[in-house]
């Protein structure tokens, strides 16, 4: 039997809105008020849903469950996969020893902890975000930023504001690819929109990093080399993705943000060097950071063999994010299975949809072209060039299995939650509620696209989530679909910093498990400061001369 979606199932928006946020609320406030650990959190917020979706929205009881189970299975594979394989990674160079080497090489280009902050946080970061996205970047920054000695709430932090910027063309333009296709949006137009949203974003949030880092004086103190990141990342990120596509914005414009900064560094260094590895104001937050310490130079052959893991990891991740190399692997083996009781039983509905819309619920076990997988392999390569014995690299692989199945056990509840609330359409009523808002739609439609990524954890779902309902408000408001579209997911990247699954992966990454709650509570302000920045840009876009001429392109 095919269950249709209902959006407001009270007979009044105010009071179906209320109750479609129950299940996020639960969720954050247990996580960053109540102090709960996360997997209960994130439990307690899966329990509401359920009560939600049945009770309220008279979803069928045994479709809601497929609905949580579809979400749990996406919380392994792909995303728990990622994060276990990162810190196996880890878990390795740590061992042997490599991770300080990288630590002081690092230290090597630069002793200031504001500048080490843009080269990791900002630009590495942005290039995994290129090549993989998923989790990734945040989960390989956050781990060297804490090897370098910061404190872990620095650490955990400061990689979720830098991982914004990027993300709308992660994982070789996935987000905006995606958008395009379901959505029907033209892919270059529609690019290319978003392409003269995010560069302003570009060139503020490496300012906002070291501001939220340092302070303000600390800031003016380096702006020049911050204004050399965020320009060499600007300027490739817009021209990339006007005039060639969306796949290789991020790769491009990280490679080049990062070698800009690091020759400039060799012509600049700040008067002050900055030695402090704690958030100014938090210096008693986040555990105990390590004291800086002194350089220590190591021969070239050291340097090779500790960064060996990390080139051959950057390797493996590029061509494990390649769409022909994905086609082929998923050729060999990625079997597929529509769940039952939910796969074709969901329909979508009116205005979201324009005419009602069945919901496909396969899950597809594409193993072998997960991103983990290349990350997997590429570790035990570095592990054996490494010169670890199996038997010793499959000893490190079960202990950090053991070591991460919280943050496992967490990111499948809050996954099981976010593809609840899409099959039973509790997100779309929120969405709608922003659609309500008349002229004003340009900046509550970007909080649309921040809402989504922040409940679904991606930019891309948010994209399949919200893509149809920006293209439908903007044609009844006389609006570009382009523009709103480009919206979803420009606002949608400033809800990364929140989304519950970035939050446990930067967490596990520093090894600061059960204070998901401190890490919420310090980007939040972030988070919802820098989206309201975007639906201001898109307002301006959308009525104010000369911004409209973006648009008019």
């Amino acid at each position: 039997m095919v269950w249709q979606q209902i959006y407001d199932p009270l007979g009044g928006m105010f009071m179906s809105t209320l109750l479609a946020a129950v299940p996020v609320v639960v969720m954050l406030v247990a996580l960053g008020f109540l102090h709960i650990k996360a997997h209960i959190a994130a439990g307690l917020g899966l329990i509401a849903a359920l009560l939600v979706a049945v009770f309220i929205y008279h979803m069928p009881a045994g479709m809601a469950g497929n609905a949580a189970l579809l979400g749990g299975l996406t919380g392994l594979l792909p995303i728990g996969w990622i994060v276990l394989n990162i810190i196996f990674l880890q878990q390795l160079l740590e061992q042997n020893g490599s991770f300080k080497i990288l630590q002081d090489s690092l230290s090597g280009i630069t002793e200031d902890r504001r500048l080490q902050l843009l080269l990791i946080a900002f630009c590495f970061g942005a290039f995994f975000e290129g090549a993989a996205g998923f989790g990734t970047p945040v989960a390989v920054t956050a781990g060297i930023l804490i090897g370098l000695g910061f404190s872990p709430l620095a650490a955990s932090g400061l990689s979720l504001i830098a991982n914004t910027a990027p993300v709308a063309f992660g994982a070789l333009g996935t987000p905006v690819i995606t958008l395009a296709k379901v959505h029907g949006y033209d892919l270059m137009a529609v690019t290319g929109m978003i392409g003269r949203q995010l560069p302003f974003f570009s060139l503020l949030v490496p300012f906002w990093l070291i501001w939220a880092f340092a302070g303000r004086k600390a800031m003016m103190e380096i702006w020049p080399a911050i204004l050399v990141t965020g320009l060499t990342f600007a300027i490739p990120q817009y021209l990339v993705s006007n005039f060639i596509g969306p796949e290789l914005v991020d790769i491009i414009a990280a490679i080049v943000s990062m070698v800009s900064l690091i020759l400039f560094l060799r012509v600049w260094q700040p008067r002050q060097v900055w030695t402090s590895t704690s958030l100014k104001g938090h210096e008693t937050d986040g555990g105990e950071a390590k004291a800086p310490t002194p350089i220590v130079r190591h021969s070239r052959a050291d340097l090779v063999r500790a960064w060996t893991p990390f080139a051959i990891l950057t390797v493996f991740v590029f061509i494990w994010g390649l769409p022909s190399v994905k086609n082929a692997l998923n050729s060999l083996y990625a079997p597929s299975f529509p769940l039952p009781g939910l796969h074709n039983l969901v329909e979508k509905m009116p205005p979201v949809v324009a005419r009602p819309t069945k919901e496909g619920a396969v899950y597809v076990l594409g193993l072998l072209s997960a991103t983990g997988t290349g990350i997997l392999l590429s570790t035990i390569v570095g592990a054996l060039i490494m010169k670890y014995k199996p038997l010793e690299i499959v000893r490190t692989f079960l202990r950090t299995l053991w070591l991460v199945r919280y943050s496992l056990l967490t990111i499948v509840l809050m996954l099981a939650l976010g593809t609840l609330t899409r099959y039973s359409g509790t997100d779309t009523t929120l969405g709608l509620a922003f659609a309500n808002t008349g002229v004003l739609y340009p900046f509550f439609g970007t909080l649309m696209g921040w809402i989504g990524v922040a409940m679904t954890g991606s930019d891309t779902a948010s994209n399949v989530l919200f893509g149809g309902m920006q293209k439908v408000a903007a044609d009844q408001l006389g609006l570009s679909p382009n523009l709103m579209g480009a919206a979803n997911s420009s606002g949608g990247v400033m809800g990364k910093m929140i989304d519950a699954q970035s939050i446990v992966v930067a967490s596990t990454a520093t090894r600061w498990f059960h204070h998901e709650g401190d890490i919420l509570r310090y980007v939040f302000f972030h988070s919802i400061a820098l989206a309201c920045l975007v639906g201001l840009l898109v307002t301006l876009q959308a009525y104010a001369w000369p911004f409209t001429l973006m648009v008019a392109r």
